[in-house]
């Protein structure tokens, strides 16, 4: 049966295929004499193409998702009033049709006026900000691990066994023994006097440590590493510095965090970072066991603490892609395991889930209980799936998370099995006695 003009979902669409060096865009027949028409990816076409479809009576834009290259054009698209909807190019493969380079717009005009294309999740422009800024940090601190491992193998190199008397190489004491050896200090003796109150070996294993072969080429190596690590460092620092500038902003909302600690130290960092994470979202998310503070900004940098795009919580852990992807054929379930995904509040999440191994919290209870029935990458992400449910409901309810204890979902859970025998004796025709207590 013909799709007829009435039931047209979105009447006055157009579609554009993104390229690297050619859009090509399409608007319904009527809409022009020519309704497929192509642009180049200066700023001026773009602008002349956001032109033509405003003249075109165009009030609703589909992009497909193509790289960065429909980034620009999204921007443009948005700054001149048209609903713009980013659709994943896998809708697009699932739904039948001939395709061509040519063709490939008009069929998307096609199926997004017939309504069968869902935009992606895009957070505001205010969060893209953020986002930027905070994925900028992470690639700087990735950089910045990877120049230490380089050190920490020029060491090796040369028979300097650091690594064996410090646990951190970058620490206040791996520094100042490495800044000292690359100034031109040799002498073992006077490298371990850099040795600081808090490092368990003692001067003399670190001067043993600190005896090895001092080769020029290593050493240039071992020079430029460090100037490296240095730079990263200014850079991160200004990430910082510009983060700080963008969530005191945002911080609208006051959440007391209870008295905050010492001046001067780390925690005071953190309690700051804390402070203006709350004042933004209105709850503070780091009261979740397993969640810290680089997690929380992780969380809203990605999506914002506005979470009405999604229509429930079922809907916010799919597009986590931690809910099971269950596929069942002839009433047999074939598998249940959820998606691969490169989403970040994803990743940040599983790596909250993993801190919950040795937490003596009711959380951590779980993922321990957890782990006593599946395989440790499954309970993972089961636990991770717990984790998002409980910020969406923190953020939509606006409600701050009280912890409910170990021993009190042990109790509960101890309860839950001794109902389930209950049950369980009854239907076989038992009654089930509790053991009389040994004198």
């Amino acid at each position: 049966m013909p799709v007829r003009k009435r039931d047209e979902v979105f009447p006055n669409c157009a579609a554009v295929d993104v390229g690297a060096s050619r859009h090509w865009v399409a608007v319904a027949e009527e809409r022009d004499a020519k309704p497929v028409r192509s642009f180049g990816p200066m700023t001026a076409d773009l602008h002349a193409l956001a032109d033509w479809l405003l003249g075109c009576g165009i009030d609703t834009v589909v992009l497909e998702s193509t790289g960065v290259y429909w980034i620009p054009l999204f921007e443009i698209l948005e700054q001149r009033r048209l609903r713009v909807f980013l659709v994943d190019a896998r809708q697009i493969k699932y739904v039948p049709g001939r395709k061509s380079d040519v063709q490939d717009c008009q069929w998307l005009q096609r199926v997004m006026a017939w309504g069968l294309l869902r935009p992606a999740f895009r957070p505001p422009d205010a969060i893209c900000v953020v986002r930027a800024i905070v994925r900028q940090q992470q690639i700087l601190v990735a950089e910045q691990s990877h120049w230490v491992q380089r050190m920490q193998k020029v060491l090796l190199e040369m028979n300097i066994q650091l690594t064996e008397v410090l646990s951190d190489v970058v620490g206040a004491t791996g520094q100042a023994i490495i800044r000292a050896i690359v100034a031109g200090e040799r002498d073992p003796c006077a490298l371990a006097s850099h040795r600081r109150g808090g490092v368990k070996a003692s001067a003399e294993q670190i001067a043993a440590a600190l005896t090895g072969n001092w080769r020029d080429e290593h050493l240039f190596v071992l020079r430029q590493a460090l100037a490296m690590y240095d730079h990263l460092a200014g850079q991160c620092s200004e990430c910082e510095g510009k983060l700080q500038e963008l969530l005191s902003q945002r911080a609208t909302k006051p959440v007391d965090l209870g008295r905050p600690p010492r001046s001067g130290s780390k925690a005071r960092a953190q309690f700051d970072l804390r402070q203006m994470l709350a004042g933004w979202a209105g709850v503070d998310l780091t009261r979740i066991p397993g969640i810290a503070a680089t997690t929380a900004l992780t969380i809203l940098a990605e999506i914002g603490p506005d979470l009405s795009r999604f229509a429930n919580v079922k809907h916010f852990c799919s597009w986590l892609t931690l809910s099971p992807a269950t596929k069942i054929s002839g009433g047999k379930v074939l598998s249940a395991r959820s998606k691969r995904s490169a989403n970040r509040v994803r990743q940040a999440l599983k790596m909250a889930a993993q801190s919950l191994a040795r937490s003596q919290s009711a959380l951590g209870a779980f993922y321990r209980r957890l782990c006593t029935r599946m395989d440790a990458p499954r309970a993972n992400t089961a636990a991770a799936h717990k984790l998002a449910r409980t910020v969406y409901f923190m953020l939509t309810r606006g409600e701050a998370f009280v912890e409910q204890g170990q021993q009190e979902y042990e109790d509960k859970q101890r309860q839950r099995s001794i109902a389930a025998l209950k049950r369980r004796a009854t239907g076989l025709g038992f009654t089930l006695q509790p053991a009389a207590s040994s004198a």
